[in-house]
């Protein structure tokens, strides 16, 4: 059976930001065809719940009053990377638009609201170190190219 990386808030863990969580409906699928390993960088960072909420401006993820969390996003972002070599995921689901899990698009930095093209900073590192990686906005594409083994087609 393959082992796939997924937000701990997609299970209902209260982990995020604002202390809340962000239960994704019908992850719990994902332990029928994966061994999973649940992961939250800003948590694995040192970021305690409930933090400031951190946007991403280009390499930096700064608070709305200009506080620089970026080490913390980077040392989360490795732990996740270790926690996959570890395990030997070749997959993850990630909270999209997070700074450090977003795929695809994030928020642009300037706490409108407003998102940009982009990943978060663990998501660049997974995929830069040849995982694969979704959002849980793609979670039946995922569970669609999941084969009986628990591998994906992608």
């Amino acid at each position: 059976m393959k082992t796939i990386l997924v937000s701990r808030c997609l299970f209902g863990d209260a982990c995020r930001y604002d202390g809340a969580s962000r239960p994704c409906p019908g992850v719990e699928k994902l332990r029928e065809r994966f061994t999973v390993v649940p992961i939250c960088p800003e948590c694995d960072g040192g970021l305690p719940v409930p933090r400031p909420a951190g946007e991403r401006r280009g390499d930096l993820i700064v608070t709305r009053d200009g506080r620089d969390l970026t080490a913390h996003y980077r040392r989360g972002a490795e732990a996740a990377l270790k926690k996959a070599r570890e395990n030997g995921a070749t997959v993850a689901l990630l909270k999209s638009r997070s700074p450090s899990c977003g795929v695809g698009q994030i928020y642009d930095g300037s706490f409108t609201g407003k998102l940009t093209e982009g990943d978060g900073v663990t998501a660049e590192l997974l995929k830069a170190n040849g995982i694969a990686v979704f959002p849980e906005t793609e979670l039946d594409e995922l569970l669609a190219e999941t084969d009986t083994e628990g591998g994906t087609t992608a």
